[in-house]
C-alpha cells in the first residue's frame, strides 16, 4: 500500500511540475546577473520575478528572448527553479477559485441579507461575473452615507490579494451583531469590495501558468492579455516605460484607456458613486503605495498620503510586529501609468493606495503564500483597512 501511495503521489509531482514549469505561449523563467540587468534600457520592460542567490530571475516572452540574445546578454533559462509549492487541497488549496468566490460571496448575502448585497458590476473577456459586495445597514438603498472601496487581484497570479478584501467582507458581517464598534461601521458607511476584478486571469493561473499576471483578451498576434493596472484612463500610456504598448509584454497597457471590461466595469462602478478612498490589493513587497505613479514629483494630496499611510503601516506593525513601508509609487517603487490609484486620485481627487501584501520577497514566498498564510495576513491588515473606513465617515460628515 504505501508501495502505491508513493506511486500516486510521484505522478502527481510530475504532473505538477510539467503544468508549472512549462509556460505556454512562448513565455520562459530566465535568470541573470545585477550587472546584465542593468544593461538592459529599463527594468520595466521585463517581468522581474524576484533576487535570489546574487542573480535576478525574469519571467519573459520569446520576443525578450530573442533581443537578449541579439544584444549579447548573458543570461540561463531556469524554469524548473521556482516552482510553487504543492497544496494538498488541490491547485489552488484554500485559495478561492472564481466558483468558489462566487459560491461564498452568494453565501454571505443569504447569511446576512439587511447588511450584504451582491452586485453582478460587468463581465470578463470568457463572460465571467464581476462581483462587487456592499455592506451597509440598510443596504438596499443608497444613502448619505462615506462610500469606502477595496478590490484584489488586478494580477491573476496574486492570489492572496483576492483573500484579503473578501475577508475582510466575511469579518464585516459575522462582527456585526457582536462588535460595537463595527455596527457603527457598518451603519455610517457604505463599503465596497471587489475581491476578484481578474476572474479569467486567476482561473487561467490556477488551471495553465502559475505565474499568469494579465487579463485574457486575446490580442490577435499571438499574444494574450492586458495589464489591468496600466489599463485606467488617467495618464494612461503617458510614457513606454510606466506600462508598455507591446501586447507581449507583461505590463502591456491595452489598446486604449478602459479598452478591458474588467476595467470598465470599476468604471462605471465609480461614476455612479461618490467613493471617499479606495485601496487596492496586491503581492508581494509588504509595502503600502500611493499616488502618483506615473511621475516621482507628488500629487496634491500628498501629505495627506502620507499621513494615511504612516499610520496604516504602524496599525500594520502592532498586530505581529512586520514592517510595511510606505511612499509614493513613482519615487519609492517604479513608474506605472495607468494604474488604478493614480485614476482614483487623479478622476475623483480621494485618496488611494495599493498595498503590496507580504512578503518582503521571493524567498519569503513571493507570489506563493502559503494557505496558512492567508489568516495572518489578513489579521494584520485588518486595522488598517477599518481605519481608512473610520477616516472616510468622520471626514464625510
Amino acid at each position: 500500500m504505501r508501495k502505491f501511495l508513493t506511486i500516486i503521489i510521484i505522478v502527481c509531482v510530475i504532473n505538477l511540475i510539467n503544468l508549472f514549469a512549462q509556460a505556454p505561449e512562448d513565455f520562459y523563467i530566465i535568470r541573470m546577473d545585477e550587472s546584465t540587468l542593468r544593461s538592459l534600457i529599463t527594468k520595466g520592460k521585463v517581468d522581474i520575478l524576484m533576487k535570489k542567490n546574487g542573480k535576478y530571475y525574469l519571467l519573459v516572452d520569446r520576443t525578450e528572448v530573442r533581443r537578449f540574445l541579439r544584444k549579447g546578454l548573458r543570461f540561463e533559462f531556469a524554469e524548473n527553479e521556482l516552482l510553487p509549492p504543492v497544496s494538498k487541497h488541490g491547485l489552488n488549496g484554500a485559495y478561492h477559485s472564481y466558483s468558489e468566490l462566487e459560491r461564498d460571496l452568494i453565501d454571505l448575502e443569504k447569511s446576512y441579507p439587511e447588511i450584504a448585497k451582491v452586485f453582478d458590476i460587468g463581465d470578463s473577456w470568457e463572460n465571467r461575473n464581476i462581483y462587487a459586495i456592499k455592506i451597509s445597514d440598510n443596504v438596499e438603498y443608497d444613502e448619505d452615507e462615506a462610500e469606502v472601496f477595496f478590490v484584489g487581484c488586478h494580477h491573476a497570479r496574486e492570489w492572496i490579494s483576492v483573500e484579503i478584501p473578501y475577508l475582510l467582507a466575511h469579518y464585516l458581517l459575522l462582527n456585526y451583531t457582536q462588535d460595537s464598534k463595527i455596527k457603527w461601521i457598518v451603519d455610517n458607511s457604505e463599503i465596497w469590495i471587489v475581491p476578484m476584478l481578474n476572474p479569467d486571469g486567476l482561473e487561467y493561473s490556477i488551471t495553465t501558468f502559475r505565474y499568469w499576471r494579465k487579463n485574457r483578451r486575446d490580442n490577435g498576434n499571438g499574444s494574450y492579455g492586458v495589464d489591468l493596472n496600466r489599463n485606467y484612463g488617467y495618464m494612461w500610456g503617458y510614457d513606454n516605460i510606466g506600462s508598455s504598448p507591446n501586447t507581449f509584454s507583461q505590463t502591456y497597457r491595452g489598446p486604449y484607456p478602459f479598452s478591458e471590461p474588467e476595467t470598465q466595469a470599476i468604471k462605471n462602478l465609480f461614476e455612479q458613486k461618490n467613493f471617499k478612498v479606495a485601496v487596492s490589493y496586491h503581492s508581494y513587497s509588504q509595502i503600502i503605495l500611493y499616488p502618483w505613479g506615473y511621475k516621482k514629483e507628488p500629487s496634491p494630496l500628498n501629505d495627506l498620503l502620507e499621513e494615511l499611510s504612516s499610520k496604516m503601516s504602524e496599525l500594520i506593525y502592532q498586530v505581529k510586529g512586520n514592517l510595511y513601508e510606505f511612499g509614493q509609487g513613482g519615487s519609492f517603487l517604479y513608474l506605472t501609468n495607468g494604474d488604478a490609484t493614480d485614476w482614483f486620485l487623479g478622476t475623483f481627487n480621494i485618496p488611494a493606495f495599493t498595498i503590496e501584501l507580504p512578503p518582503v520577497d521571493f524567498i519569503s514566498g513571493g507570489f506563493f503564500n502559503s494557505e496558512e498564510d492567508i489568516i495572518p495576513i489578513f489579521e494584520e491588515n485588518l486595522p488598517a483597512a477599518l481605519y481608512l473606513i473610520e477616516w472616510a465617515i468622520i471626514t464625510n460628515n
